[in-house]
């Protein structure tokens, strides 16, 4: 049997499917089937499945959806399940770059599906859940691992001084210091690109790094010695092998290669 072949369709002796939803599912909703409309295009979307109660492998299913080309994959992935497959899983929330929940492997590349647009990616796009961490069902993966090693980090203020009755000044050339490292969205797109994650699930990751960064060089925090502390253990920022495969996947263009050997010279330089 094909490694990658759909598993077959288990039904009921009435012939009515055990597992699939069925499409569509909302009200009013019509198959998008037949050639393309004016302006339209046709994609096939190849999207990596797995479902555990299904089938113990994973296998590849493919679809073909009528698009706008301004549309965005992510629209793609929502005409699979709604009009024809509901069974499909992914997350996914804003729809605009914000929330990062539908971070996958797109083309072989780390990227938001509400970022890529269709017709960059035309006539046929490969989907996939990120990498390095485990497949819950299809491209939802457990993120527990990936927020433990942010929690790590202490990714809040610490400042023990009376609080002021406004606010705690900083000047701009003190914000400046960390601006870039504030973008982050934690979407994980960095750490499920790096190889050492792949192969080491005790390495802290890049987004950790970077959301240590933020409070480590940020004047009004008093916690930088108690992350740099965590940072210089055997799963920190020593771990890394600056590849740049974090700061090329990153959606919010943020320079985690550089937040990282920052990090790494305040620990054995600055020690804020």
């Amino acid at each position: 049997m094909d490694e990658f072949a759909p598993p077959a369709e288990p039904t009921s002796p009435e012939g009515v499917s055990l597992w699939e939803e069925g499409p569509p599912r909302e009200p009013g909703a019509q198959r998008r089937e037949g050639p393309p409309a004016p302006g339209q295009v046709r994609l096939t979307v190849r999207i990596r499945r797995y479902n555990p109660e299904v089938r113990e492998d994973p296998w590849w299913d493919e679809f073909a959806v009528n698009m706008e080309p301004t549309d965005r994959l992510l629209d793609a992935l929502h005409a699979v399940k709604w009009y024809q497959d509901g069974t499909l899983a992914l997350r996914r929330s804003c729809a605009h770059g914000v929330c990062g929940s539908d971070a996958m492997l797109i083309n072989g590349h780390n990227a938001l599906a509400c970022k890529v647009l269709v017709k960059d990616v035309v006539p046929k796009v490969t989907v996939e859940p990120i990498r390095g961490l485990n497949v819950l069902k299809d491209l939802i993966v457990d993120m527990e691992p990936f927020f433990e090693g942010y929690r790590k980090v202490l990714p809040y203020l610490i400042n023990e001084d009376e609080p002021p009755n406004r606010e705690r000044k900083q000047s701009p050339e003190e914000r400046e210091r960390y601006d870039d490292t504030t973008k982050c969205i934690l979407c994980a797109a960095c750490t499920t690109s790096c190889p050492i994650y792949w192969g080491d699930d005790g390495y802290i990751g890049p987004a950790a790094i970077v959301n240590a960064h933020r409070f480590i060089f940020d004047s009004r925090d008093q916690g930088g010695e108690e992350r740099l502390k965590v940072l210089s253990e055997k799963s920190g920022v020593f771990r890394c092998r600056t590849t740049f495969n974090c700061s090329e996947a990153c959606p919010r263009g943020i320079k985690v290669t550089k937040a990282i050997q920052e990090v790494k010279r305040a620990i054995m330089f600055d020690r804020l």
